[in-house]
C-alpha cells in the first residue's frame, strides 16, 4: 500500500505550456511596463528591442543573424517561414511528434510542395539523421514537445548544405546546445523554457536566410502577417524594434524579466544545468519505479523539458486505448484535486502517459517532491480500477 506523502512540490505547476513562471515570480514584476503608449514610442520601441538584445545575448547568437519578434507564438514563427521560403528547393520534413507532423500537414496539404520527403519515426524516437538530403530545405523540431525525444546535436547537418535548414526549436531555446552555424532558420516562443506569456514568437535568420528571401518569390499570396520583404528586400524593421502588428507590452515587460533572472543565475549554461539537473532527478526514480518507464528509450535523444512518460504495468498495454487515457487522466485528476501537479497528462496525439515539463523555471526540490506523489496517485487510479 502506498501512503499519501506529506512535502508537497512548492510550485505545482508542470504544464509544457504556458509554463511556470521563473523561482520567486511576481506580478510586481511588471511595474515598469509601459502600459497604454505607444509601441512605436520611443520607449515602446526601447522595450522591444531590449528582448531582441537580451534573447541574443543570452541565446550566445551570431552577429549576422537577424531576430525579430513576430506574432501567433512559435506558431506563427514556423508557418511565416513555410511561406515564405519553401518552394525554392526539394523539402525534406522531419515528424516524430504532432507539431512536426503539423508542419508536414502545412507543407503538405496547404503548400503543395511537390518535391517533398516526408521523413517520420513514432513517438519516443527520431527519423535516420542520416537519410538527409542537405541539397533540400530541411524543416525539423529540435525537440519532440509531444514525444520527449529531440535530437541529440547538430553533427549531422552539413556545413556545405545547399538547402536551409529550418528548425521549429521552441522547447529547446534556453534549455539546449543549438548549433548556430548548423540553422538558418530558428524559431521559438515566450511560453516555454523561460515561462512568459503566450502569443508572441521569436524568428532567427541567418544571412543565407536573408538571401533566399530576396532572391526567390513563393508563387501563393502572402497575408500581411507573413511578409518579411518590401518590394523585394528583405524587412530591417522587423528585426530591429519594429513589429509586424501591435505586440502586448504587458507580455514583453514579462519577457524582459524571465531574462534578467536568467542572466542573474548564470545564463545559459545555467539554465541548462537546471533542465539536466530535472531530468536527472526523474531518471533516478524511473530506474527504481516498476509501473513506468520514459516513452524514449534511447538516453541520447531523451529531452530535458518536455519529458515523457509511459505506464509499464502488467496487462495496461493490453487495454483499450480509451482506458489507458481514462487511467492517465485519473491520475491527473488525483494530482490536481491535491494542488501537487497540474496538467501533466500527455498529449492528445501523443502515446497514453504522462508529461512532466521540466524546463529551467522548475525547481528540482519541486521534481523530487513530485515523484512519491505519482506513486500514491498510480496505486489510487490502480486500486479504482480494480474496483470498478
Amino acid at each position: 500500500m502506498t501512503t499519501k506523502p506529506q512535502s508537497r512540490p512548492a510550485c505545482p505547476n508542470f504544464s509544457s505550456g504556458p509554463c511556470a513562471k521563473r523561482p520567486g515570480y511576481s506580478v510586481d514584476a511588471l511595474k515598469n511596463g509601459l502600459f497604454g503608449r505607444s509601441h512605436r514610442s520611443k520607449l515602446g520601441k526601447a522595450k522591444l528591442k531590449e528582448v531582441i538584445t537580451r534573447s541574443r545575448e543570452l541565446l550566445g547568437m551570431p552577429k549576422d543573424y537577424r531576430l525579430g519578434i513576430v506574432p501567433a507564438s512559435d506558431t506563427g514563427a514556423v508557418e511565416m517561414v513555410l511561406w515564405s521560403m519553401l518552394g525554392a528547393r526539394p523539402v525534406d520534413a522531419l515528424t516524430w511528434e504532432s507539431f512536426g507532423e503539423g508542419w508536414v500537414t502545412d507543407i503538405e496539404k496547404q503548400l503543395k510542395i511537390k518535391d517533398l520527403r516526408v521523413m517520420r519515426a513514432p513517438y519516443g524516437q527520431i527519423p535516420d539523421l542520416a537519410a538527409v538530403d542537405f541539397d533540400h530545405d530541411v524543416v525539423f523540431p529540435w525537440n519532440g514537445t509531444t514525444s520527449g525525444a529531440r535530437i541529440p546535436s547538430g553533427d549531422w547537418i552539413k556545413a556545405d548544405r545547399k538547402g536551409l535548414t529550418i528548425c521549429d526549436a521552441t522547447s529547446a531555446a534556453f534549455a539546449m546546445d543549438l548549433p548556430w552555424d548548423k540553422l538558418d532558420v530558428v524559431t521559438w516562443s515566450w511560453q516555454k523554457v523561460l515561462g512568459g506569456e503566450a502569443a508572441h514568437g521569436m524568428l532567427a535568420l541567418s544571412p543565407r536566410a536573408i538571401e533566399r528571401l530576396e532572391s526567390y518569390t513563393p508563387p501563393w499570396p502572402l497575408p500581411k502577417i507573413f511578409r518579411l520583404t518590401a518590394k523585394g528586400k528583405f524587412s530591417e524593421g522587423i528585426f530591429n524594434e519594429e513589429t509586424i502588428n501591435t505586440p502586448s507590452m504587458l507580455a514583453v515587460e514579462d519577457a524582459i524579466d524571465s531574462f534578467k533572472w536568467a542572466q542573474s543565475i548564470g545564463g545559459l549554461p545555467a539554465l541548462k544545468a537546471r533542465t539536466e539537473g530535472n531530468l536527472a532527478a526523474i531518471s533516478t526514480w524511473v530506474e527504481k519505479t516498476p509501473w513506468v518507464d520514459f516513452l524514449v528509450e534511447d538516453k541520447k535523444i531523451r529531452s530535458s523539458t518536455s519529458i515523457c512518460l509511459k505506464i509499464v504495468a502488467d496487462g495496461f498495454d493490453k487495454l483499450p486505448v480509451d482506458q489507458q487515457w481514462a487511467a492517465v487522466k485519473k491520475i491527473e485528476s488525483l494530482l490536481d484535486a491535491e494542488g501537487v501537479a497540474y496538467d501533466i497528462a500527455g498529449h492528445r496525439d501523443a502515446v497514453p502517459g504522462l508529461r512532466i515539463w521540466c524546463g529551467s523555471t522548475i525547481e528540482r526540490s519541486d521534481v523530487e517532491a513530485l515523484l512519491p506523489w505519482l506513486d500514491w496517485a498510480f496505486a489510487e487510479a490502480s486500486k479504482a480500477a480494480v474496483a470498478a
